[in-house]
């Protein structure tokens, strides 16, 4: 069968009836989508899997800030929105998203973290893809039950001096309280307080979870539980991608 990208050895979208069976552990252009609530692990897992398969890591939040910071067009009109307290429109955010993906690092693929976070979103991104002959490989959600996440997000503290973090069970410090790098005090922010990560998830089973189903219909979804050890989840996503 004839390679949709007309089997150039040196495209880099070449599609997987370019490469020999036996070197598919790896496909050449792999583009990954990483699901899950807010403190599951996800971004550890994205930064885990950007170092060993040499793709970049690429959240909203680092595109806007490059666009901005470097005075593009794009980067201008997500400035005009966000100056005004708006939320930038998805359309722009997509655009902004696949002018990321045009970047030389991204020749192997890309893990996207933190968009799409909605139903029009990805419909919007699956567009956007589609127009380049491109689309999604793998949708991964690192599942954690809310009382989990609770107790993890609930349970980090910040030194008020230097800004380190600990956590009370996972990563304590020697002296209750106190900093280990500068001895200040340490506090639980805002962020972190029970009641704040509760409304954070309330929102995300809203808005976010129904893209487990979006991603499910597309035959895309793989899912891996985020109550495991940090590398024990990473080791079951690199069995799901392949060494």
């Amino acid at each position: 069968m004839a390679c949709s990208f007309g089997g150039r050895a040196d495209n880099r979208r070449d599609c997987n009836e370019c490469i020999p069976q036996e070197n598919k552990k790896w496909r050449l252009y792999m583009k990954i989508i990483m699901l899950g609530a807010p403190g599951a692990g996800k971004g550890t897992q994205a930064k885990m899997i950007a170092e060993k398969y040499g793709v970049p890591h690429i959240s909203t939040g680092d595109i806007f800030r490059a666009n901005i910071k470097n005075g593009t067009e794009l980067g201008a009109k997500a400035k005009e929105y966000m100056d005004k307290g708006l939320l930038v429109p998805d359309e722009l955010v997509v655009d902004l998203v696949i002018d990321r993906f045009k970047a030389d690092d991204c020749a192997k693929g890309y893990i996207l973290d933190g968009f799409p976070r909605t139903i029009p979103q990805a419909e919007a991104l699956d567009k956007a893809l589609s127009a380049i002959g491109d689309s999604v490989d793998y949708a991964i959600n690192v599942e954690v039950p809310d009382e989990n996440i609770v107790r993890r997000m609930s349970g980090r503290r910040a030194c008020v001096g230097c800004g380190a973090t600990y956590h009370i069970v996972y990563n304590p410090t020697k002296v209750e309280g106190k900093c280990d790098v500068c001895s200040s005090d340490l506090i639980l922010r805002d962020d972190d307080q029970p009641e704040t990560v509760l409304n954070r998830l309330k929102v995300y089973h809203e808005q976010t979870q129904p893209l487990i189903d979006f991603y499910a219909k597309k035959g895309i979804l793989k899912e891996v539980d985020g109550t495991m050890d940090m590398n024990d989840v990473f080791a079951a996503i690199v069995k799901i991608l392949g060494e």
